[in-house]
């Protein structure tokens, strides 16, 4: 099967989408799938992260179309395809001749991906990656908040429309999809992670917690309660920084590391100043996804408090690395944890919260249960066993949409710019006319002057 999945955020952008992105694409070349991504360019001088550890290429790797893009003017993290280029990213979409179009994304290149899908008959599945009604008035902080959500679920309405099916990763995003558009198609369907990646020796962690230590001092001979993800307000970060006061009181040698970038990272580093807690937290800006892969297994417990995640993979990574999780039990969260599995979920209590933490630091063996019940429960969640519902959902989208619209074709004016067709036909529309002139002039000729 050819696959083309159209995403504005990939590599080096780091979010849940490109993951999601990444991940899928991986399991599906490896289940012999052709998977081509259509993502924007990133200029040479993009804020990447630098790793600590040598990463190599990778047979999965997966087909790549950079769209020469612009800075988005809402963030400098992400960027904006430039639409002139439509055409060209038709051509290259065209040479891979797709059977499926898979778009993860809200802008520009979704556009291009619905009008390839139109123009060539094919059909085209979107996922519904992100609750945008909770995140976009902090895009828009000028404008009020319900004028801004209006307008972003009218964006979404639009894209739903648009979409033959839908992808929901979570029963929670199912009923936001509904309540837009009651009728929509949905496939639930959560991303799943690579176990692979989250497997290291014993050396090679040790090897990275000096590398790691070395970098940022702080860490030396602490136990380190970790946060990975975008640093921004939505993550509910400040919820970290006020408990940790109280779980470094009861253990000295705690350390909460908050690892990731995000519009509003000086605004909580900041936070920690103002509130005397800057010595007890270290923030670290982006890191590859080898080097998240490694903090995950030098990192005492995972802790996570954001209540807006629609998959909440971060806390299943933590699990694979068997460290169990403390998090608030919201949306994505709420379904990949499903209540105390490899840790406890808890509610929207700094107190619960902070007891959980202090309950698996105190007592060893709750501890080693709990990890050990991490890793159990986070290996149903195999990228390549959710990959295969994948391929059964898109088998499922084309024969669907081939019984109601019929086989792909090529655009008409395709065919005009073809040269090879143009002249083929055009050969064969001379000896129409041709031959069409010859019948005219011998039926002139045998009916004669008189004929009537």
């Amino acid at each position: 099967m050819k696959i083309v999945m159209f995403t504005d955020a990939y590599w080096p952008r780091v979010n849940g989408v490109t993951v999601s992105v990444d991940s899928f694409s991986r399991a599906l070349i490896k289940e012999g799938h052709q998977v081509l991504i259509i993502c924007s360019s990133y200029p040479e001088s993009y804020d990447a992260p630098v790793s600590l550890v040598q990463g190599e290429a990778r047979e999965d790797d997966p087909k790549i179309v950079r769209v020469p893009s612009m800075p988005a003017l809402i963030t400098k993290e992400d960027r904006i395809a430039k639409f002139h280029k439509w055409y060209w990213v038709f051509k290259q979409v065209e040479l891979f001749n797709p059977q499926i179009i898979h778009i993860n994304t809200e802008f520009m290149i979704a556009e291009f991906g619905f009008q390839y899908a139109r123009a060539h008959n094919v059909p085209a599945i979107y996922t519904f990656h992100t609750m945008w009604e909770d995140y976009s008035p902090n895009y828009f902080p000028m404008f009020p908040p319900f004028l801004v959500r209006f307008v972003t679920r009218g964006i979404l309405k639009n894209i739903l429309t648009r979409s033959y099916k839908v992808i929901v990763p979570t029963p929670q995003i199912e009923e936001v999809v509904h309540k837009y558009k009651p009728k929509t198609e949905t496939f639930l369907l959560p991303t799943g992670i690579e176990p692979e990646l989250f497997h290291h020796e014993k050396a090679e962690i040790e090897v990275f917690r000096e590398k790691l230590e070395d970098r940022y001092p702080a860490l030396k001979g602490k136990r380190i309660l970790l946060f990975a993800g975008r640093v921004v307000r939505e993550k509910n970060i400040s919820f970290l920084l006020k408990i940790i006061p109280d779980i470094a009181a009861k253990f000295p040698d705690v350390i909460l590391l908050i690892v990731g970038n995000g519009p509003d990272l000086d605004y909580f580093r900041e936070e920690a100043v103002s509130t005397g807690v800057e010595k007890l937290c270290v923030f670290t800006d982006y890191m590859e996804r080898q080097d998240l892969a490694l903090v995950y297994a030098v990192s005492e417990i995972f802790v996570f408090p954001s209540l807006t995640d629609t998959q909440g993979l971060v806390t299943l990574e933590a699990m694979l690395s068997d460290k169990p999780v403390v998090a608030i039990g919201a949306l994505g969260t709420l379904m990949v944890m499903g209540g105390d599995n490899g840790g406890f979920m808890v509610k929207n209590d700094p107190a619960e919260f902070t007891a959980r933490v202090l309950d698996l630091l105190g007592d060893p063996e709750l501890y080693k249960r709990k990890a050990v019940e991490a890793k159990a429960h986070a290996k149903s969640w195999s990228i390549n066993e959710i990959a295969k519902k994948l391929v059964g959902i898109y088998q499922t989208v084309i024969d669907t949409y081939k019984a109601e619209y019929g086989e792909s074709r090529t655009p008409m004016w395709e065919m005009l710019m073809d040269k090879r067709w143009w002249k083929v036909n055009n050969k064969i529309f001379r000896k129409k006319t041709n031959r069409k002139w010859r019948e005219f002039f011998m039926n002139l000729a045998n009916r004669g002057p008189f004929a009537d």
